[in-house]
């Protein structure tokens, strides 16, 4: 029986041209306790893969976390298999803005030691102790509140192109390098503040808000369903929206645009701009923020050196790649040297 995804991303991006099928991105997690991970993530792949789910799906013993994309059609069987599984019952959806039938072109569902890396080996933390969960209107109130800290919980290069208004956003790459660094800087608050957060889809922000109850913190508060969500309601009830900018999601999109603000620069020439890219050199492959006259000045690379390697036959591209990993700056998203505005 087949576990795994057998065709190319090329051959999946055909047949989706090929069905003509709108197709719903989305995203949900749920933390549960799941004994046997491996058995979990097969039952999901094969029953998903009859409906043609793409995407990417983490399983762990402490739940599971997904983004995928599932053909309109599919919907309501997907959602009623959802249902089927008991911690998974009436789980929240949250639907992408922006529709892309190309968002995903394969289905990964991977088996993982946690659903988010945090780095934390603490036993006597626990995940479900978590904050106060609230809306979008309870959330505008929250963040004008003198005595509130809104804290954005997401790494740099995401909290660049978007965030709500005032709020702190770490200047870190990792999930994991955040925790600290925030209960560092508020260490002083944990009984007088409101501590208020917020991430992509509320995933982040879930197992946060139990790390600092577990910390000491006293008001924890996040943000139900993300920034996705916030978006929607915003949308749906008419309210005020303090979001600056666009969102970024972790698909072949890159984001999504929640208000017109463009708060970011190009990272080649400093213009306003917060279009993500990736370096068209696939030895290279940096994630940076590139506007349309750097893109065709340097051929749509992060730099003259890549820009060279790109122009070389395909094979002494290859050769050049031989033997070597391609370290590519996973962790150096619009800071690498190269990118002059950033230096």
């Amino acid at each position: 029986m087949q576990l795994y995804n057998k065709l190319s991303a090329k051959e999946r991006a055909a047949l989706i041209d090929e069905a003509g099928t709108d197709r719903l991105t989305l995203s949900f997690y749920a933390y549960a306790n799941i004994g046997n991970p491996e058995i979990f993530r097969n039952h999901l792949f094969i029953h998903w893969n009859e409906l043609d789910v793409l995407g990417r799906i983490y399983v762990a013993k402490e739940g599971i976390n997904g983004q995928l994309s599932v053909p309109a059609p599919n919907f309501l069987a997907f959602k009623k298999h959802l249902d089927s599984i008991t911690f998974l019952e009436n789980v929240r959806l949250n639907i992408a803005r922006e529709q892309d039938a190309k968002s995903f072109l394969k289905l990964k569902v991977k088996v993982r030691n946690k659903i988010v890396a945090d780095g934390l080996n603490d036993d006597t933390f626990d995940v479900t102790n978590k904050g106060v969960h609230v809306d979008a209107s309870a959330f505008n109130q929250l963040i004008e509140d003198p005595d509130t800290v809104l804290v954005d919980m997401r790494n740099h290069y995401e909290s660049e192109i978007g965030h709500f208004k005032g709020a702190v956003t770490p200047d870190v790459d990792t999930f994991r390098d955040s925790l600290d660094i925030i209960e560092e800087d508020l260490k002083e608050h944990k009984e007088d503040k409101k501590l208020v957060m917020y991430c992509t889809g509320g995933i982040r922000c879930e197992k946060a808000s139990a790390y600092y109850k577990h910390k000491g913190f006293k008001n924890v508060f996040q943000l139900e369903g993300g920034i996705i969500e916030y978006a929607r309601q915003v949308e749906a009830q008419g309210l005020e929206n303090k979001f600056l900018g666009k969102n970024f999601v972790f698909d072949h999109r890159r984001a999504e645009r929640i208000s017109e603000d463009v708060i970011a620069n190009c990272h080649q020439c400093g213009e306003p701009c917060d279009t993500h890219v990736n370096c068209d050199n696939e030895a290279c492959h940096l994630l940076f923020i590139q506007c349309s006259t750097c893109a065709e000045t340097f051929e749509n690379c992060c730099s003259t050196e890549c820009m060279e390697i790109n122009r070389l036959p395909f094979e002494e591209q290859k050769a050049l790649r031989k033997g070597k990993a391609n370290s590519n700056k996973i962790f150096k998203k619009g800071r690498s040297e190269v990118l002059k505005y950033k230096q």
